[in-house]
């Protein structure tokens, strides 16, 4: 890495330094710390930062490694965990004031897969309040900035994460996925952002006091963001262990033997009712090509009933938060928070309990629809948004700017619904609002998507990490 800064490092290259013995695990930690020290106040990616318990954890990785002892994968690596899921010692506050004193016991099988994995815990990212939001802000913690103009939405609900990693602060960010909550902040900050099957990432939360809602245990991903393809399939290896605490894990393998060789792959620009703003456009064109060079063959292509598979997830998602004991929860937020909450719920129909029903038994139908369209295409390729990054704050202007917010976002909330693997890859970043383009593939198929991802990143070039930008007059809302 010649003389470049260690928080520039990607994972990967940390963690073989610190097996080799070029690094120490406390001057990577140290490093990353004086970075988020630097760029962290200009942006808010994180909320808790954990400076004394990290060293003293690269203290003790950098002893066990004088010891010889045997050295898990991401021993002595920096990372990042998301403000919703338990961690021991830190406080799970999901973005909402009343929970800043619910302080967890033990870890999250995300977070509890990473330490294992030798990973040091530096601090929270940030979140809207319940992580449910397109736009990450809160009362507690405040809104995050994206680092790439601060007038533009840097995502949600994983945008501290994806800030995070823009900048350096880390290699390896925790994001979890129920609607694009960790590839439209990748998309946003111009970074890696994977939603894995669901299944394949164990996921509870100890300090929950009831089962969540079948929604979000249909939905729910946990995920990974990063700089680098490698990186994310670093993060996603070692994350997706076993479990005993999430019932639901499948002990599927990542790779299969077709993974290796270029296949067919289904591009899908839009349709009447769904069109891409000209720069996503130009971006997706600009994957496709790179795919070609690559060996791929690009068939240009609509999948099975995909407006109907996104306005499905987000009705049934809608009238989830409906019931009486979300409202009750939900009651909790903040001002801003609710308000966007009521403006997305005018956009759907409300459902009766036996429409909802029905609506969630329809989902086999259509799965069953995309798997088959798989067997002749096994990839997708699609934007992670119609629309380039939205504003500040344009999800609570009104009922027509959250309708627009749920069109551009469909290619994010059809495949959750779906529960396929998608990755969003960074393929134009600027102040303009970077973007990025999705791959997708069937379900347990997300060592297909990774390698492809990996031929599109040796054609784009390396993601370099940025220091934080101000506002831009290119964020003014072209709608």
């Amino acid at each position: 890495m010649g003389g470049t800064a260690l928080w520039q490092w990607d994972a990967t290259d940390l963690a073989s330094a610190i097996r080799e013995r070029r690094v120490s695990a406390r001057e990577a930690t140290a490093a990353c710390l004086d970075r988020i020290a630097t760029v962290n106040p200009a942006v808010n990616a994180l909320t808790e930062i954990s400076r004394d318990p990290a060293l003293a954890a690269a203290a003790e990785a950098d002893a066990r490694m004088a010891a010889g002892a045997p050295l898990p994968p991401l021993h002595g690596v920096p990372v990042t965990t998301k403000i919703n899921v338990d961690q021991a010692g830190s406080a799970t506050t999901n973005g909402v004031t009343a929970f800043t004193s619910l302080v967890a016991a033990e870890d999250s099988p995300p977070v509890a897969n990473w330490r294992k994995a030798g990973a040091i815990l530096l601090g929270r990212s940030n979140a809207p309040a319940f992580s449910c939001r397109w736009f990450t802000d809160n009362a507690p913690h405040g809104l995050t900035l994206n680092p790439w103009n601060a007038a533009l939405n840097v995502g949600g609900s994983s945008g501290g994460a994806a800030a995070a990693v823009a900048t350096g602060m880390v290699p390896l960010a925790h994001g979890n996925d129920l609607a694009g909550s960790a590839r439209l902040p990748a998309s946003a900050c111009g970074v890696y952002g994977l939603r894995p099957t669901t299944g394949r990432v164990p996921a509870y939360n100890p300090t929950g006091k009831a089962e969540r809602s079948l929604c979000l245990q249909l939905g729910s991903t946990q995920g990974v963001l990063a700089r680098s393809v490698r990186d994310i399939r670093l993060g996603l290896e070692t994350m997706a262990a076993r479990d005993p605490r999430d019932p639901a894990w499948v002990p599927a393998p990542l790779d299969f033997p077709d993974h290796t060789r270029p296949v067919r792959v289904a591009l899908f620009t839009g349709t009447a009712d769904h069109a891409a703003d000209a720069p996503v456009l130009a971006a997706l064109r600009r994957a496709a090509d790179a795919l070609a060079s690559a060996g791929y063959e690009v068939v240009e292509t609509a999948p099975p009933r995909f407006e109907e598979a996104a306005a499905l997830w987000m009705t049934l998602l809608s009238n989830d938060c409906r019931s009486p004991g979300a409202r009750a929860a939900f009651a909790l937020g903040d001002e801003t928070f609710l308000r966007s909450l009521d403006l997305t719920a005018a956009c759907v129909p409300a459902l009766s309990a036996e429409e909802m029903l029905a609506s969630l038994a329809s989902r086999t139908t259509f799965q069953r629809a995309w798997q088959m369209f798989f067997e002749d295409l096994p990839l997708l390729l699609m934007p992670t948004a119609w629309s380039v990054p939205f504003p500040v704050g344009y999800d609570v202007r009104g009922v027509e700017e959250a309708r627009r917010l749920l069109t551009a976002h469909s290619p994010c909330t059809a495949t959750a619904f779906l529960g396929v693997p998608a990755l969003s890859v960074p393929v134009h970043r600027g102040t303009d609002g970077p973007l990025g383009v999705q791959l997708v593939a069937g379900r347990f198929r997300d060592g297909l998507v990774l390698a492809a991802a990996a031929a599109l990143e040796e054609r784009l070039g390396p993601i370099i990490p940025i220091d934080p930008q101000p506002s831009s007059t290119a964020a003014v809302d072209p709608r």
